[in-house]
């Protein structure tokens, strides 16, 4: 086996990884609001979006073309040069997604991929290693766009919902609505599939091309949709229970209503998002929908807290994931060749046990997840309610959080 073969395979396995991570980080886009409102048993609730995710990711490519052709301009770099920019950039979007998932909060693991790819072409290639305008159309715009458009249609949505049913009784408005969000939270988590997955087939397209597998204009391989899609799925059932707890309890008091409002809404915008080709952050959507749905209820409590520092971490995403993308070039590149490669790797993983070991301070489960929320610096729950249950387990912020 030749050492460009074997960058070539650990760059498969680091994109696979990041599909992982995304899956985990991502989970509560689609069922923080059903878990929240008892509509889904937190267990169900994951396996259901898992399966919708595994099938979600076969649905369409437009997205992962995107990837593939719309953020690294391959008319500046090819062959190993280009291999070892994916290798970095997928470093810096794992981090990034592991570094937020310990702190609890749902920032966009899209986002994080592409920060590190820019960071790395910029670091190799200079500026004209990246696609500006598509960068610019199809990330950048959307990302300022699509939590207001969601706002404001949740928003929209939920007073519609509660004027309709304002003279249904609480309980059987609040059984139905839990009923009709298993549907929607279904749909987002299909949505999410033919959006968040396909981000991954298209790094995987662009190390193929490089390392000369594929060309620029091939189809997309069949056993890289298949592995994408399992690789986000099994992620998915994980659960990620620290950034669903932020987004079904944190932000806002969610009712039945409410959720399927939220779900309804994030359906749609990624939907329509994944149709037209746009790697659609579905964290800026799903969160901006609850936000709306605050906003939408009368009476309803926001946490602006929370959302501040939402906000804060999606405009820091980008910068943040490029200069990580940016210095695991510059590692690799000093070391050389496949030796550089198997260093970042290796830091990757001593990084990521060292958050992993960090979250086992505070876990939250399943089994914890819809505790209350006492307040925006203690909302980490003191004791597991279920602390012998080990495979159920997920991270909380760091003590700093409590």
């Amino acid at each position: 086996m030749t050492a460009e073969l074997v960058v070539l395979l650990v760059v498969v396995v680091t994109a696979l990884a990041f599909d992982f991570t995304n899956g985990f980080h991502d989970t509560g886009n689609a069922m923080a609001t059903s878990i929240a409102t008892g509509a889904l048993r937190p267990k169900a609730a994951v396996a259901l979006s898992a399966s919708l995710n595994l099938v979600g990711a076969f649905l369409s490519v437009e997205v992962a073309a995107t990837v593939a052709k719309g953020v690294v301009n391959l008319g500046e770099v090819g062959g190993e040069d280009l291999l070892l920019i994916v290798f970095a950039g997928l470093v810096g979007g794992i981090i990034w997604n592991l570094a937020t998932w310990l702190l609890g909060l749902p920032s966009s693991s899209s986002h994080a991929l592409f920060g590190g790819l820019i960071g790395a072409a910029i670091a190799s290639i200079g500026m004209s290693g990246v696609e500006w305008g598509g960068v610019l159309s199809k990330v950048v715009v959307p990302a300022v766009l699509a939590p207001v458009v969601a706002a404001l249609v949740a928003t929209a949505g939920t007073k519609l919902v509660y004027r309709i049913t304002s003279g249904v009784p609480e309980d059987t408005k609040e059984h139905g609505f839990r009923i009709g969000q298993i549907g929607s939270a279904s749909l987002v988590s299909l949505a999410h599939g033919t959006n968040d997955a396909q981000k991954t087939m298209g790094v995987i397209f662009l190390a193929l091309v490089a390392h000369g597998s594929l060309s620029a204009d091939d189809e997309m391989p069949f056993w890289v949709k298949l592995s994408c899609a399992i690789a986000i799925a099994l992620g998915t059932y994980l659960g990620g229970w620290r950034i669903i707890r932020t987004l079904g309890k944190g932000l806002v008091e969610i009712a039945a209503p409410q959720g399927m409002a939220a779900e309804s809404s994030s359906a749609a915008i990624i939907l329509t998002s994944s149709h037209l080709g746009l790697p659609l952050s579905t964290t800026h959507v799903a969160t901006g929908s609850i936000l709306g749905t605050g906003l939408g209820r009368k009476g309803a409590e926001v946490r602006w807290g929370i959302a501040g520092r939402m906000a804060v971490a999606w405009l820091v995403t980008l910068p943040s994931a490029a200069i990580v993308g940016a210095v695991c070039w510059v590692i690799a590149h000093m070391i050389g060749g496949l030796p550089g490669v198997l260093v970042v790797f290796a830091a990757l993983i001593v990084l990521a046990g060292f958050m992993y070991l960090r979250s086992r301070l505070q876990p939250v489960t399943s089994g914890n997840v819809n505790a209350e929320w006492e307040s925006d610096d203690a909302h980490v729950p003191a004791e597991p309610a279920e602390p012998g249950v080990a495979e159920t387990a997920d991270s909380a912020g760091p003590a700093t959080n409590r």
